[in-house]
């Protein structure tokens, strides 16, 4: 008597699964995508070269050549930064510092008061949280431009119009509603065992904001700070409004002027251009991985 043996069967092979992650991180570094994305910085560089380029060229040659003409006929000056601080001339130096007054507490002030107002509409419960959460929501689709009238009557009603005040709040007052909601999302989703594990240990909200949760916001926060300086850096509708004196006006609206009452005048045009996009292309270059960081943080669970 024979016994029979059992016959095994192999399971067939299957291929990996891929992850969406995993494929769109290999098409992202593809070859294809790599010569795209380096056409696109070219292209998108280009015409700050040429403004650097105009920046240097005698008045004559900005005139009557482009910018690509200086690699066939070099001729470099100074001149054209010389009058543009030229202290009895325009002087870009005051106005320089004076966009880096308004630039800074227009920066603070929304992140200061956002990251508390996110705390409290994720993890504070009370009357009516959602509905003014969702009103604060609906403000980011109000065209700016029709505040700007009754917000400077009411500034000359207080009493500080041609302040820095007037240019702080107003910019502060249109960064919260983006600021909040961007913050809001981000501690939303910190895990709630984190929380409650400082609750248990007897931390309060303040303890558990500025112990807990600020240094996780720490990249969330660089996002947004980037974000408001780039836009508050470069405005000129804002500044033009309520900066009626020029002892506060910032750099840009010194531009606006250059360029109506100067017309013709290039070179004096892109001198100050490019004195006035330094410190915001700085500021980016140096800080964009934080940008991204924090653009990216809290997108994926787990």
């Amino acid at each position: 008597m024979s016994t029979a043996t059992p016959v095994t069967t192999t399971p067939p092979i299957t291929p990996e699964k891929v992850s969406a992650s995993e494929k769109a991180k290999k098409k992202l570094t593809s070859p294809w995508a790599s010569l795209v994305a380096l056409v696109i910085a070219v292209l998108w560089t280009l015409p700050t070269f040429g403004l650097l380029v105009s920046s240097f060229r005698p008045e004559r040659a900005i005139k009557t050549s482009g910018w690509w003409t200086f690699f066939s006929d070099p001729k470099v000056t100074f001149e054209n930064y010389q009058a543009v601080f030229d202290p009895d001339g325009i002087n870009l130096a005051d106005f320089f510092l004076n966009t880096i007054v308004i630039t800074l507490p227009s920066v603070i002030i929304p992140l200061c008061l956002a990251s508390l107002a996110a705390y409290a509409f994720a993890w504070m419960k009370f009357p009516g949280r959602n509905v003014l959460f969702i009103a604060i929501f609906a403000l980011q689709i109000v065209p700016l431009q029709v505040t700007l009238i009754p917000l400077l009557t009411l500034y000359v009603d207080l009493g500080i119009a041609n302040t820095f005040w007037t240019l702080w709040l107003s910019h502060s007052a249109f960064a919260l509603p983006l600021a909040i909601y961007i913050l809001h999302n981000f501690i939303k989703e910190v895990p709630s065992s984190l929380i409650e594990a400082a609750r248990m240990d007897g931390a309060g909200h303040v303890a558990i904001f500025f112990r807990v949760l600020l240094p996780l916001l720490t990249p969330a926060l660089a996002a947004f700070g980037i974000f408001q300086f780039l836009w508050v850096w470069n405005d000129l509708l804002i500044s033009l409004t309520f900066a009626g004196a020029p002892e506060i006006s910032p750099i840009t609206v010194q531009l606006s002027n250059l360029s109506g009452t100067r017309g013709t005048a290039w070179h004096l045009l892109s001198a100050g251009a490019f004195v006035s996009i330094i410190v915001p292309v700085t500021v980016f270059l140096l800080l964009q991985r934080y940008f991204v960081r924090g653009l990216l943080a809290g997108s994926v669970k787990g």
